[in-house]
């Protein structure tokens, strides 16, 4: 049966468009205008904005999570470490409860290096107490790429394509914003190496950079992409102009930054339609924080970010988030994209650009062409909130429902009540 989708304001992942209907039938968008066809079912959405599902471009996930993020309406997660590799996600391909998933398997690093120095000594990974086991087949175990040459980069590099990395991430930390100075860390003819291997490939490389100088680093070395911004000092016009004459995107997770200069999640958390979506658990790791950082300032994060749009770098929207431990603090499944559009904002972006880093952009730059757009023969991933986003960003949170491949989530729409405009 066909849904229609009527009366509602459409932003397509580009802009507000002119037209107000939207057609689904089955797991595709049929038609973008239009009047619906006889028989159809209809969703009324007056007052209300229809965007495409939105994308969390950098986290760390599971089972459990990609549940919490598509009730907030972000329907792709793209992993930065961990185990949704190809061969390990066709449970979740067809599962309309989750949000799908691409993932970089785990990240080329030195042993020992970032991010084992994030963790207790008696910290062991895995679900946390209580959790349901993961649905779905046995894991196929990962592959740990630890390198410290650039012949043990190279050859990780067809290990990882063949166990179903979708890209491949680099670790380049020292440890100095972790709090844990002189951590083993590629070099640069190891960095070099394995980008090198992984571009010949035909494969997008990613990296992990929390200072200038590794910033430095992976734009030497060719990367396509950084899935942090730097917070150990402020921008210079120097290092602005070499990564958008790379023409590397980058996913500053300010919301991470913030946690590691000590800021917590706590304004979002008391935000009733936050609130009401998250358990204990992870309510209380919202209002916690990494807090490795403290001298770290927030503003000149914000003002790299906005120094980077301005000079035509795509900027995506991403978290980091990871697992409900407050060590990890300050970040929450889903909630976290809609405060990282939030910080987009004050960085000085307009709603608009802020949603273009949630949508649009990470599908282009991933290559996920079936998403991130309202358009005629794409995935039917649909977030329909009320009031307006686009003048508005934390309308972003007014949730009325969400599609997951054409299908409706059951109780996505929040309490009337707890709506704010």
């Amino acid at each position: 049966m066909t849904t229609a989708i009527v009366d509602v304001r459409i932003f397509d992942g580009h802009q507000v468009l002119d037209a107000n209907t939207v057609l689904i039938d089955g797991t595709t968008i049929t038609s973008v205008g239009g009047r619906p066809p006889a028989g159809a079912q209809i969703v009324d959405a007056a007052g209300a904005t229809l965007l495409p599902g939105l994308f969390d471009a950098h986290v760390h996930t599971s089972t459990q999570s990609l549940a919490l993020a598509l009730r907030f309406g972000v329907t792709t997660h793209l992993e930065m470490q961990g185990t949704n590799t190809r061969n390990n996600r066709t449970h979740i391909e067809y599962d309309d409860t989750l949000a799908d998933v691409r993932s970089s398997g785990f990240g080329i690093t030195p042993p020992g290096g970032h991010p084992s120095e994030l963790f207790p000594p008696d910290f062991r990974p895995g679900p946390p107490p209580g959790a349901r086991p993961a649905a779905g087949p046995p894991q196929t175990p990962p592959v740990m790429p630890f390198s410290t040459t650039p012949q043990e980069a190279v050859a990780f590099i067809p290990q990882l394509i063949d166990t179903g990395s979708d890209y491949i991430k680099f670790m380049v930390d020292d440890g100095s914003v972790e709090g844990h100075p002189g951590l083993p860390m590629l070099d640069q003819a190891t960095l070099n190496a394995g980008v090198a291997e992984a571009n010949r490939r035909g494969m997008l490389t990613v990296a992990h950079t929390l200072t200038v100088d590794a910033t430095r680093m992976a734009i030497d070395a060719g990367i396509g992409g950084l899935v942090h911004l730097f917070m150990d000092r402020p921008h210079t016009p120097e290092i602005i102009e070499r990564i958008a004459a790379s023409g590397a995107f980058v996913v500053p997770c300010v919301v991470l930054n913030a946690s590691m200069m000590g800021i917590t999640g706590a304004e979002l958390a008391d935000d009733p339609r936050v609130a009401s979506r998250l358990d204990e658990a992870w309510t209380e790791t919202l209002r916690s924080s990494f807090n490795h950082y403290p001298q770290g300032n927030i503003q000149d994060v914000l003002a790299s970010v906005k120094a980077l749009h301005d000079a035509g770098v795509d900027i995506l929207a991403g978290t980091d988030t990871s697992v409900p431990f407050p060590f990890l603090g300050g970040l929450a499944h889903g909630a976290s994209v809609h405060h990282e559009l939030q910080y987009l904002v004050r960085a000085g972006l307009t709603p608009v650009q802020a949603l273009r880093a949630a949508t649009s952009t990470p599908a282009r730059r991933f290559g996920l062409t079936d998403r991130g757009r309202i358009a005629e023969g794409l995935r039917a991933d649909l977030l329909l909130v009320d009031g307006d986003p686009t003048t508005t960003i934390s309308d972003t949170l007014n949730t009325r429902a969400v599609w997951r491949r054409g299908t409706p989530l059951a109780d996505a729409a929040i309490p009337h009540h707890t709506i704010t405009s």
